[in-house]
């Protein structure tokens, strides 16, 4: 007896590999220090935890509808019109099981055996894997650290065949913390317009932990508007990762096949969890800039330590709460032979958890997430120059 090939096919997540790896060293009193997961480090906010409370005193624990309770969705069309000046109707708005289950609704419905999905690299590594379920083929671009990880429309022109169905675009990203602005979308949206048949699907989960400015979206230009899939949620600006509610906003016709999916094998969301997110949205934001001015007070102060220890390289992250170094410098040096084995060393030696650049298609590099203290940040980059002092003898 055999797993199907479908999950035999599939690889592992690698921060949540890394992370269960570092908790077992925790769990023997090895002192860790976890950046591997990208979670923020907050608390959900009272006033979104006291709407949970209310919800479930008011006996909100019934099946929800598959596409998400109607004062939520109504909620989100106000989000995108008063935030990002973005006309959506309540039928083009779907609520899922987080922005990971958005993105993957999306990728399950759209994605033929034999398609082709762009995936910009770096990417987020769940990308690639969910393409291959829907029996595609990710077909990846490298975006170097010198083009700050972010790809040129000529790249996205060279990329696209008659088999491409999909382009999967994440600003702020995840795992390099890029930004693309106005200018550069627009570009790459110039080459879709080209290509009428493709897709986009604009993941924009870290959309309000930005040190830029403004958001920009992909969907604010009219003539690709309905060619885009819009995938939020509140997981990270309002650091509710627990409650696992995301939505894309799309084309109708869009929304009605992932509506038809997902009421197959999840149906609605969990109730109280919409009733959380409702209080989110249409309560004070204050507490989203207090969170995203903490991230950017730690992104300078890692961006500055880590450019301090010999052999990395180090570019500036725009947005979410990623760094992505360059660490190939130390490739061939004590049996470190590729990402893996630097984040395996540094865990190891360095007792710091982090994740390698192969999973996220960028080999040369490796993620740390500064989702964490200031103290901790210190500490962990002081580990790190020690352990990577040692490769020098």
């Amino acid at each position: 007896m055999t797993l199907s090939d479908r999950v035999n096919n599939l690889q592992p997540s690698a921060t949540l590999a890394m992370s269960q790896k570092s908790s077992e060293m925790k769990a023997q009193g090895y002192d860790i220090i976890n950046m591997s997961v990208g979670e923020p480090d907050f608390n959900t906010p009272d006033h979104i935890k006291s709407a949970a409370k209310k919800a479930i005193d008011d006996n909100w624990s019934r099946y929800s509808p598959v596409p998400g309770y109607p004062a939520l969705k109504d909620a989100i069309v106000k989000k995108l019109k008063n935030e990002n000046n973005l006309d959506y109707k309540p039928s083009q708005i779907l609520i899922s099981n987080g922005a990971k289950q958005s993105v993957c609704n999306t990728i399950m419905a759209l994605v033929n055996p034999g398609d082709e999905v762009i995936v910009p690299a770096p990417y987020w590594v769940s990308y690639p894997q969910m393409v291959i379920l829907a029996g595609g083929n990710p077909v990846s671009i490298n975006a170097t650290i010198e083009q700050d990880f972010k790809i040129t429309p000529e790249q996205l022109d060279s990329a696209i065949t008659d088999k491409t169905k999909l382009l999967i675009l994440c600003s702020p990203s995840n795992p390099t913390g890029s930004v693309y602005n106005k200018k550069e979308l627009e570009g790459l949206k110039n080459v879709l317009l080209k290509h009428e048949n493709v897709i986009v699907l604009a993941d924009e989960i870290y959309e309000h932990i930005n040190y830029i400015g403004h958001h920009e979206s992909i969907a604010q230009f009219d003539d690709i508007k309905d060619r885009v899939v819009i995938v939020n949620g509140v997981s990270k600006a309002y650091a509710m990762t627990g409650w696992r509610i995301g939505y894309i906003a799309a084309p109708e016709w869009i929304v009605k096949g992932c509506n038809k999916l997902q009421g197959q094998y999840t149906s609605g969301a969990c109730s109280v969890s919409q009733m959380a997110a409702l209080a989110a949205y249409e309560g004070d934001q204050g507490c989203v800039e207090q969170m995203r001015i903490a991230f950017e007070r730690r992104k300078k102060l890692i961006v500055k330590l880590m450019r301090e220890i010999p052999g990395l390289e180090v570019n500036e992250p725009q947005g979410a709460f990623y760094i992505f170094p360059k660490c190939s410098s130390f490739y061939g040096k004590k049996g470190i032979n590729n990402s893996n084995d630097f984040a395996m060393y540094l865990l190891e030696k360095g007792l710091v958890a982090t994740v390698g650049g192969d999973s996220f298609g960028s080999p040369e590099c490796f993620r740390l997430s500064y989702a964490t203290s200031d103290e901790n940040i210190i500490e962990a980059c002081r580990r790190i120059k020690e352990a990577l002092k040692e490769l020098e003898g």
